[in-house]
């Protein structure tokens, strides 16, 4: 009996242990997802960012990683993460969630070495390609080039200097780029960084890089480290600049840096959100030495180049997402005319409307593109009025206002009626008894049938479909017509 407990013990034990050796077999190979990752986002990415990563610990349902620094964390899991997720879904689908901690394991204690990776690892090869280094300023994006920048009548000035510049470098000397948040200027500036990396040692930093570095070095007491580092390049781009204002002793280094760099022929190119001249609490020779090179303005896109950005967002996304992206040419237009601010809102809006479209697998009508991107549209609530498509929509059937909200059930005035009707329905967030009362107190149920009957004539009628399509425009875009 007692033998035949412990042999049953025993066997339990054995059958546990071969049980934790299958789990163990079963962990995810690293190695295999870093490859994964790679093939989907460049080796210039995973040389740069995910190489960094440790393999850490697989708990039941999410991975433990590990990075250097908090900045290569932060960068990481902002840009990269969902695509990480999603290779190592390929190979273990119970995987949810990936967390990662800073273990940094490689970097120097000593104070006076731990800012800078050593000068002969600089002169070993280009500035851009430096790895692990502390400076963190490696941000050129492969996926951001002259190639897929989009140009119109309000970029064609700095994006010509921006090519000439790569092509020639100190042909414009330095170059200063401005512009409105979101307008382009940081991918410029990367496409030229992105072209000299190939045969010049490029460094690209922010201006709040460049000042956190400075006051670390300070700190440190390492100042000529620092003077020697950024003065070790054949390229400079900075992004960003007007974040230098106030800060005294930072623009004193920075204006030497600019005549040292000047002085054995490297290339400058600045970015602002602001014209030279009226920078704030920038040092006047300093707004002098950009002033004495070549300063262009990024402005805001018109309509016809708001018109071909979205149509390349449409065909990237229809690309990356075939059979899924829904998104018709009326919304497009739609979307160049109405989102005017900036290319990056722009593009939002277009993000926004394509995950729209996925989510419902539906291509969105105007109305829910309207509410999809309300707080991105330049409508306002009583720019468009009953009283407004009433007007017009009897101007368009060449009828009087009088005839269409009479209680006549005349044929040529029953399809204008519900015409106005199902306008007002989609144009306006009335609600069915308030247009009821605006179209001679109409009772809710003649509303609801008005607007089924003009649905259901667009799915058979391509002629309604066109004058729906003509009256929303006359509506809508009536106050527009000069920006077109």
């Amino acid at each position: 009996m007692v033998l035949t407990e412990l042999s049953s013990i025993f066997m339990n034990k054995s059958i546990k242990n071969k049980n934790l050796n299958n789990l163990k077999s079963e962990n995810l190979d690293w190695n295999l997802v870093q490859s994964e990752v790679t093939k989907k986002l460049g080796n210039d990415i995973y040389e740069s960012w995910l190489k960094k990563i440790s393999f850490v610990e697989e708990f039941n349902n999410y991975l433990l990683l590990s990075v250097p620094t908090r900045f290569i964390r932060d960068w990481i899991t902002s840009r990269y993460l969902d695509q990480i997720l999603q290779s190592v879904k390929s190979f273990k689908k119970e995987i949810i969630r990936i967390e990662f901690k800073v273990v940094e394991q490689n970097i120097k204690k000593d104070s006076k070495t731990d800012n800078f990776d050593s000068l002969e690892n600089i002169e070993k090869e280009n500035v851009s390609f430096i790895k692990d280094s502390y400076l963190q300023y490696n941000r050129i994006d492969p996926n951001k080039t002259f190639v897929n920048f989009i140009t119109g009548s309000s970029n064609k000035l700095a994006y010509e200097a921006s090519l000439k510049v790569s092509e020639n470098i100190s042909h414009y000397n330095p170059l200063y780029i401005y512009g409105g948040v979101g307008m382009g200027k940081t991918h410029l500036l990367n496409s030229i960084g992105y072209e000299l990396k190939k045969i010049n040692k490029v460094m690209f930093i922010s201006a709040e890089r460049f000042m956190y570095q400075f006051v670390k070095s300070i700190k440190a007491n390492d100042m000529v480290k620092f003077k020697e580092y950024f003065r070790n390049t054949d390229i400079l781009l900075i992004d960003d600049i007007q974040f230098m204002n106030g800060k005294e002793a930072m623009q004193e280094e920075f204006f030497h840096t600019f005549n040292a760099l000047l002085d054995k022929g490297s290339q400058i190119i600045v970015s602002a959100d602001r014209a030279p001249n009226k920078l704030s609490r920038i040092q006047e020779r300093i707004k002098s030495r950009f002033s004495g090179g070549l300063v262009v303005d990024i402005e805001k896109p018109d309509y016809e180049l708001r018109k071909k950005i979205v149509e390349k967002k449409v065909e990237e996304l229809n690309n990356l997402y075939p059979d899924q992206v829904k998104i018709s040419k009326e919304i497009q237009d739609f979307i160049s005319l109405e989102v005017t601010t900036s290319v990056r809102e722009l593009v939002g809006a277009i993000n926004r409307t394509v995950s729209f479209s996925r989510v419902y697998n539906k291509m969105p009508n105007l109305a829910e593109t309207k509410v999809v991107l309300k707080d991105l549209l330049n409508l306002t609530e009583n720019k468009v009025t009953i009283d407004l498509i009433q007007t017009l929509v009897c101007k368009f059937f060449k009828i009087s206002k009088n005839e269409m909200l009479s209680s006549r059930r005349s044929r040529y005035l029953v399809r204008p009626r519900q015409t106005a009707i199902y306008l007002t329905k989609i144009l306006t967030s009335k609600s069915l008894p308030e247009i009821g009362r605006e179209f001679s107190n109409r009772d809710h149920t003649t509303i609801i049938h008005s607007v089924k009957t003009i649905e259901k004539l667009k799915e058979v009628n391509p002629e309604m479909v066109d004058s729906i399509n003509k009256l929303k425009n006359q509506i809508l875009y009536n106050n527009k017509e000069n920006e077109i």
